[in-house]
């Protein structure tokens, strides 16, 4: 693979009873191995984007800035659907199960910081109630994941 075959030249003569010699091409042809990394990073860029929480919901827009992103695992995601389910990252949960497993999963856990996705039509009173069952199994740190580009205070101007 990228070794040829190239004929020494022999001062321009050539015999008919001669054999020309051939000389082994020590050079290796790079392009096609440039050429299967720049698919290969493409692919990687267009599927990157894709490897988020698998949860769709309709998250609230707000204006605020997002959080510092120094975190050494994976962070944890709970999420509230449009019809009431409750998910811990992609897996169902039932309701009285889960400060249980939310305590089971803080123990193994270095980090007591958890992401809370609500989505927009969900009731104050269940995410509240939601907020509480997160602080109940040991999760002192709740952020609220919004959409970015939501209204401001300050009105469409500022």
């Amino acid at each position: 693979m990228g070794a040829g075959v190239r004929q020494k030249q022999s001062g321009g003569r050539r015999g008919r009873g001669r054999r020309s010699r051939h000389a082994v091409m020590s050079e290796i042809n790079v392009t096609p191995f440039v050429d299967v990394m720049l698919v290969l990073l493409i692919v990687f860029m267009v599927s990157a984007p894709l490897m988020t929480v698998g949860v769709p919901i309709e998250l609230p827009e707000t204006a605020a800035e997002p959080l510092p992103g120094e975190q050494e695992e994976e962070p944890l995601a709970v999420t509230l659907t449009a019809d009431g389910r409750v998910m811990i990252q992609t897996t169902e949960v039932p309701m009285d199960e889960l400060i249980t497993r939310l305590q089971g999963i803080a123990a193994e856990r270095d980090s007591n910081q958890i992401f809370l996705r609500a989505d927009g039509a969900i009731a104050y009173e269940r995410v509240m109630e939601v907020m509480g069952a997160l602080n109940a199994g040991g999760f002192r740190e709740i952020g609220l994941v919004t959409d970015s580009g939501g209204p401001t205070l300050a009105g469409p101007e500022g």
